[in-house]
């Protein structure tokens, strides 16, 4: 089984963080998005998954060498792809057509999620949804009585559904999938100046393809500030607590209210943490009140009472400030 991953977009709807990183390997809880995503894939595939391929722009060697290193901590095989132009979902997964053969999970790295299914593998295809109030935000299927796919609706104007598409797809032969993709592309079927994937699955449904649905339990977005600060939020309350504090973190004269992450070496003085707060590794946090945030690793809090916020790495802060939105490299004192 093979995990394709599409993330070649630059993320505007989450800068300042996405300029100096792709939104996927933003850490929450001290893992990228993308890991906790393929993590949980893995938990509800019955096969291993022997390779991973990762669609990107240019984002430079040390962002390759990131993706390579999570694939091989996960067991699987790194393959890197290039989308050079944002041409649609159906063009960035054909830009991996090399590894699509046999059977295949394609997941777009902007969403996390919680599953309670084990995939089944027999099926042509599957769709991940999940339940939503509401769907003319969304793209959406409606099924029949077997959950068999009858038709995908763009964001519609009146109901018809409430299972929205969450951007994760199993299909038991990649060859049929890139043969779709290769049509649209060959024959430059787009929808919005783009090639859209559901083209694609539509042409599949109607050749008798039975294209079905899997509900995943819970569906975490991590497109702006602040749904980061609610999955972080989410996900630091699903891990077991004794593994959320680092043993070589230094905890002095501080309360740390659980859940709260704190990565290796971090320094905590004088402060109140949590819950629902994650810092990453070697961060230091002096005089400080500090809940429901994300902080990164390697940056300097001092002084400050804040909430709902993100502070990303390499960051010196001072002051009283309430909630803040403050990228890599930064220097703030109020």
């Amino acid at each position: 089984m093979k995990i394709i991953v599409p993330m070649a977009g630059i993320g505007r709807r989450l800068r300042p963080h996405t300029l100096t990183i792709p939104k996927p390997l933003i850490p929450i809880a001290g893992k990228p998005i993308v890991q906790r995503m393929i993590e949980e894939i893995i938990k509800v595939s019955s096969n291993k998954i022997d390779e991973i391929a990762f669609i990107i722009g240019d984002f430079g060697k040390e962002v390759e060498d990131s993706l390579k290193n999570i694939s091989k901590s996960l067991g699987a095989v790194p393959k890197i792809y290039y989308q050079d132009e944002p041409l649609g979902t159906a063009h960035a997964i054909y830009c991996a057509e090399g590894s699509l053969n046999g059977k295949i999970i394609v997941a777009f790295a902007d969403t996390l999620f919680k599953a309670n299914f084990t995939l089944d593998e027999n099926a042509d295809s599957i769709v991940w949804v999940q339940k939503v109030g509401n769907p003319e935000s969304f793209g959406v299927v409606k099924t029949d009585k077997n959950n068999i796919i009858t038709d995908f609706v763009e964001k519609p104007k009146q109901f018809v559904s409430d299972l929205a598409i969450i951007g994760i797809y199993y299909f038991r032969e990649g060859e049929m999938l890139k043969e779709e993709l290769k049509y649209l592309l060959d024959n430059k079927i787009m929808g919005n100046n783009e090639y859209q994937l559901t083209d694609a699955l539509e042409n599949m449904k109607n050749k008798g393809i039975l294209l079905k649905t899997d509900k995943v339990d819970e569906w975490l977005d991590c497109g702006n500030k602040n749904a980061m600060v609610y999955t972080n939020q989410r996900i630091l309350e699903h891990i077991d607590k004794d593994k959320l504090v680092s043993g070589s973190a230094k905890i002095i004269n501080s309360v740390i209210i659980s859940p709260c992450y704190i990565g290796d070496n971090a320094v905590i003085e004088n402060s109140v943490l949590g819950p629902h707060l994650s810092v990453g590794y070697n961060t230091i946090i002096k005089n400080s009140i500090i809940k429901n945030s994300i902080i990164q690793r390697n940056s300097k809090i001092e002084g400050l009472t804040i909430e709902n916020s993100m502070v990303g790495s390499y960051v010196d802060i001072k002051g009283d400030i309430s909630e803040v939105n403050i990228g890599d490299y930064t220097s703030m004192t109020k």
